[in-house]
């Protein structure tokens, strides 16, 4: 048996195009397509189209305008945050000790592997069975000469959203500079980022049915980052480059989108969630990776026993659903992922793990008939 049309669950790799985000992009590639730093009319325009962007994004946030940075996506945010305030503090002040988390997204990872490289010294802190970190860590790991900490706000692999508000009021009393990279959060979760009192913050378009190529840097006023891009005076003279008015257009209409629909979208697909796990779980040999409680709607990560996901992929693929082993990053890598490892898993039980992410166009029908699927090809497979 297969799907009638194809169905696609791997939200968390990527998400379509809304048709209310590619309709309002579409003037800025023909009749609106002036460079925003001409000062006549085709220009103006343009400025002002990546102005109401800024402000569009601000919203989602709860930050000020002047506190966006646009950039082409989550890897380029982090990177930026990452080396621009690394370099910054230790020029300042020669603090030079980062911290954050084994589990992080490989465009913090690897930078920060980068950073060491050139003197930096990185602290990453281990998580439980479920993904998360405390706290309480955070605190026992700072020096006086600490010069960030970067944890992501959920995990892109299973989902577990970490306890981002109390370290954010840790490490503000501190005075320590704190980043979260929401890249899988923005505009599926509520964020706040006076209420969480973080410094900084990336997310990425494509996660929230904007344009690919397409990203936002929230930095909080008063803190300043060495450049990562130089060149012109775009981007209040931080981020070289002729805007991509478009994309920064379709941006800005998929964060007022997806706050104006989170709490609706929010509650459907937690339900949506909630049948998908009940369904694994009355299959035997399942389990459930991630945290249950602390968990963005639309991620569930699960594994088979004694079933290699490559296998359960490939036929599910030739079914017609969509699903992944885990961050669409690590694709076509033969090693076993990072982030289960870091919760305990072995790399066999790693090598079982399967992600099903959902989204604005996932339905209760297609949850079912995936499902049955999947209960077919393990009986067979068995």
């Amino acid at each position: 048996m297969s799907a009638a049309e194809p169905v696609y669950l791997d939200y968390a790799a990527t998400t379509p195009v809304d048709a209310r985000v590619l309709e309002a992009m579409l003037p800025y590639f023909t009749t609106h397509f002036g460079n925003p730093s001409s000062l006549y009319s085709y220009g103006r325009t343009a400025r002002q189209a990546v102005a109401q962007a800024r402000q569009q994004v601000a919203s989602l946030l709860g930050a000020e305008p002047g506190e966006i940075f646009f950039t082409s996506g989550g890897s380029e945010s982090d990177n930026w945050v990452l080396k621009g305030m690394a370099f910054a503090q230790l020029r300042a002040s020669g603090k030079k000790h980062i911290i954050t988390t084994t589990i992080e997204h490989h465009a913090v990872l690897n930078a920060c592997k980068w950073l060491e490289a050139q003197g930096f010294t990185v602290t990453y802190l281990p998580v439980d069975d479920v993904g998360r970190v405390t706290a309480e860590q955070v605190a026992a790991a700072l020096r006086d000469d600490t010069a960030l900490v970067s944890i992501m706000y959920a995990n892109n692999e299973v989902g577990t959203i970490e306890p981002i508000a109390e370290i954010g009021a840790l490490l503000h009393e501190q005075g320590v500079f704190f980043h979260t990279d929401a890249v899988q959060a923005a505009g599926h979760v509520p964020i706040d980022v006076q209420q969480l009192q973080v410094d900084a913050l990336s997310l990425s378009g494509h996660k929230l049915y904007g344009p690919k190529g397409t990203g936002a840097l929230y930095l909080r006023r008063g803190w300043q980052l060495d450049s990562l891009v130089h060149g012109g005076a775009q981007e209040r003279e931080q981020r070289a480059g002729t805007e991509n008015v478009p994309g920064l257009v379709g941006l800005g209409q998929a964060a007022m989108l997806a706050q104006h629909e989170m709490s609706a979208e929010q509650a459907r697909l937690t339900a949506l969630r909630t049948q998908l796990i009940e369904g694994l779980q009355a299959l035997p040999g399942v389990s459930i990776n991630g945290s249950l409680t602390q968990r963005l709607p639309g991620n569930v990560n699960f594994r088979i026993k004694g079933i290699d996901h490559e296998v359960l992929l490939i036929r599910l693929d030739l079914a017609g659903f969509a699903v992944s082993a885990g961050s669409a990053c690590s694709a076509g890598s033969l090693e076993p992922s990072h982030v289960l490892l870091a919760m305990g898993q072995s790399a066999a039980e790693a090598q079982e793990a399967v992600r099903v992410t959902l989204g604005r166009y996932t339905t209760a029908a297609d949850i079912a008939a995936f499902l049955a699927e999947l209960k077919r090809i393990v009986g067979i497979l068995r």
